[in-house]
């Protein structure tokens, strides 16, 4: 048995089909499925059923497949101690991180990582909470940057910063003149949300109590904070944005946001690892400059509340 031969086997458990998983691995289809049809037979077990399309683990498999993610990522904890040991901030970090984060995050993140530390690779994918958390569980991912809490005591959470939730309304809506918005006076029927599986989704039917309507009818559903915007200028409805979605709006812009009753209705950010993550030194930094692009005070949580994901 041989590292390598596991990273083939989880290349295949997380693509389940050979050409993407040799692909991935960088060597041939004949290659791969060569070398994992050794394993099985040195360990006298079928690791995947091949007549499934697409291909899946058997029972045993899937346990093979646990401790396997486990062992490599055990293995990589030696090349991490020796580049502590140089102090050297090289090598990759794969980053997930939600729809509803990303464009207000990443590009300036990405622009100071590259710029300060240029032999850091930054790997990044854009999923939602769900998602982030079980790659994180199967090792694909080193951390994620989510709305907590998630209430997993498998994933370990580090508050970043706290962003306040505003009501932005459209020039016709009738809640246009209120400089502060009650839950109560937003009309359902005038909502734009996100759909099904954003975690912000849920704060907002949690924020507004929206969980007590058992007819609720949403005309259109989208997973892009910038489409709700879109869409609120074009009708006479409203959304609820973010904080960071707000911050570069124009004095125009500005005067169609409406706070909310305090204490002000906050979403919790944080960095999320798992228990056993490895790459310590490469978070540490990834936290430092994401607090840099963030303003103090939605770093502490002041007389505002933090509004329950489920």
């Amino acid at each position: 048995m041989t590292l390598t031969q596991l990273e083939y086997v989880v290349a295949l458990d997380t693509h389940r089909h050979f050409m993407l998983a040799s692909e991935k691995c960088f060597v041939t289809q004949p290659t791969l499925s060569m070398q994992i049809q050794k394993l099985e037979e040195e360990l006298g077990v079928k690791i995947f059923d091949r007549t499934k399309q697409p291909v899946i683990p058997t029972e045993i498999g899937a346990r093979i497949i646990t401790q396997a993610r486990v062992i490599l990522r055990e293995a990589a904890v030696v090349p991490q101690i020796i580049a502590e040991q140089k102090d050297t901030m090289a090598g990759e970090i794969r980053i997930g991180i939600i729809p509803t984060l990303t464009p207000y995050l990443l590009p300036s993140l990405f622009k100071n990582i590259r710029e300060k530390y240029p032999k850091v690779n930054l790997v990044v994918r854009e999923i939602i909470t769900e998602d982030v958390v079980q790659e994180l569980k199967n090792n694909k991912l080193d951390c994620g940057i989510v709305v907590t809490p998630l209430k997993d005591l498998s994933i370990k959470e580090d508050v970043l910063f706290y962003e306040e939730l505003f009501v932005y309304v459209s020039k016709k809506n009738a809640l246009v003149d209120k400089k502060y918005v009650l839950p109560t006076d937003i009309d359902p029927s005038q909502l734009w949300l996100l759909e099904e599986g954003h975690c912000f989704r849920s704060q907002i039917l949690n924020l507004c109590e929206l969980r007590k309507h058992s007819n609720l009818s949403f005309k259109y559903e989208t997973g892009n904070i910038e489409t709700l915007k879109r869409m609120v200028d074009k009708s006479d409805g409203l959304t609820i944005l973010p904080e960071l979605a707000v911050m570069e709006f124009s004095p125009a812009q500005m005067k169609l946001v409406k706070r909310l009753k305090e204490p002000s209705p906050v979403r919790e950010v944080s960095l999320v690892t798992h228990r056993d993550h490895l790459k310590t030194k490469l978070i540490k930094i990834l936290k430092e400059e994401i607090l840099l692009l963030v303003p103090k005070q939605m770093q502490k949580l002041l007389k505002k509340r933090v509004v329950e994901i489920y």
